[in-house]
């Protein structure tokens, strides 16, 4: 369910920005509000009780969590807690490129419970256990999402400065 909603969250932002919606109007900058759409989306599930049954839940989560990992509920709320803080850092442009590259150590610190739930068979929210040759490229296009909504973005832009080249009068 993530994949599509940040698809679609992209192709609309994106289309918005040729409307003339500034904020929007280069793909990464719509990249990372779609990803950030997506994790606000994903991180609720980190904090939904076990009764609720319209959507994945914390127990869900927790039973993704490998058996070495301790206070496998305390990894949960983590990593929710993360990924809300990595969705609003997105937004910011100030902090976007910082955010980007956290979230592509989260996501790549969060593939073993991925690799984990498809090779163990961890039912999600009722369902089957998708397979890992579906959960892996997911991954990966998460990860490729935050890096690409950290592009076009110099240092100086990602504190706030504005940046411009010189013009070769200036120089």
């Amino acid at each position: 369910m993530a994949t599509p909603v940040l698809l679609v969250a992209l192709a609309v932002l994106r289309g918005l920005g040729a409307l003339g919606v500034r904020r929007f109007v280069t793909w990464p900058s719509a990249a990372a509000h779609a990803l950030a759409i997506m994790l606000f989306m994903t991180a609720t599930a980190h904090f939904v009780p076990g009764g609720v049954t319209v959507m994945p839940t914390h127990d869900d989560l927790v039973a993704m969590v490998p058996p070495l990992v301790p206070l496998p509920s305390l990894v949960v709320h983590l990593t929710g807690v993360l990924e809300i803080l990595g969705a609003l850092g997105l937004i910011l442009s100030r902090t976007r490129r910082a955010a980007g590259y956290c979230l592509v150590l989260l996501f790549v610190v969060l593939l073993p419970g991925n690799i984990y739930a498809a090779t163990a068979e961890v039912p999600f929210a009722g369902e089957q256990a998708s397979p890992l040759w579906q959960r892996i490229p997911e991954q990966v296009l998460y990860i490729g999402a935050a890096l690409w909504a950290t592009r076009g973005m110099s240092p100086l832009q990602s504190r706030g400065v504005r940046w411009r080249p010189l013009r070769l009068s200036e120089r």
